[in-house]
């Protein structure tokens, strides 16, 4: 059954059925082709953890200390693209300025505890790969508002953040999951258990700094073509992290004024 039987919008065309049909024998979508995995999560909004949804990461290499993901509200041929998540080494995180930080969610709960898997894959051949995804950060936005009704993306990005502790996750949604997957995430937490986190500990200002982050928008002067610097002639819109944590004012600051 489809997850979302009421996308707004005429069916597809015969004439539109067959372009596509064509273009996909002649153009050879090779970002497309290096998605190799599919994980599913759960994230939650960053500004409210009440709001919490299944995720499904379809994701791609870049090398071996970083991947992408295009994120789906089911693994159904016509699911909705609700969102993207970049997976980072601790290596390349400990690279990061402290402003970029709070940005990026940890992900050694979600392996150890068994909430993040591999649908269809055995265990052992899906730890192998968990191992290294239990010692990364994430960073993810969702587009596509699913949880609330939305038929269409509407609103601005919304960052997202990921589980970090016990009694967080919605009883409910744990088991649905654990119901159509055939798994157990308490099983798998036993089997996990041997695993590590990053070797320096979960950065303090990871997942958001311990606060809760919400995206607006404000108007600034834009920078015309010939200048170097924002503070020109007219004015755009620019998104804005917003940080309801006051000690990380003047790192966001520095995105507005430089």
């Amino acid at each position: 059954m489809s997850a979302h039987p009421n996308v707004p919008g005429e069916p597809t065309t015969t004439g539109t059925a067959l372009l596509e049909t064509a273009t996909a024998a002649i153009q050879g979508f090779g970002p497309l082709k290096r998605i190799h995995q599919h994980l599913c999560a759960f994230h939650f909004y960053a500004h409210d953890m009440t709001r919490q949804v299944e995720a499904h990461h379809f994701c791609g290499h870049q090398n071996e200390e970083m991947r992408q993901c295009l994120i789906y509200n089911s693994p159904e041929s016509d699911a909705r693209l609700i969102g993207v998540e970049y997976i980072i080494s601790e290596t390349l995180f400990l690279t990061l300025p402290d402003v970029e930080k709070p940005l990026w969610h940890s992900h050694e709960y979600e392996v150890k505890s068994g909430v993040l898997f591999m649908p269809g894959v055995p265990g052992p051949i899906q730890r192998q790969d968990l191992e290294k995804v239990c010692k990364t950060y994430g960073k993810t936005f969702h587009f596509w508002q699913t949880d609330r009704g939305d038929d269409l993306p509407l609103g601005l990005p919304q960052m997202m953040m990921s589980l970090t502790r016990d009694g967080q996750l919605y009883d409910e949604l744990a088991h649905d999951v654990e119901k159509r997957y055939g798994i157990s995430f308490a099983t798998e937490s036993e089997n996990r258990a041997y695993m590590k986190g990053p070797d320096q500990g979960i950065h303090p200002l990871a997942n958001g700094g311990g606060q809760g982050l919400n995206t607006s928008l404000r108007e600034v002067e834009c920078m015309p073509i010939q200048c170097r610097r924002w503070h020109r002639l007219n004015k755009a819109i620019f998104l804005q992290a917003h940080y309801h944590n006051e000690a990380l004012s003047p790192y966001v600051s520095q995105f507005f004024t430089s």
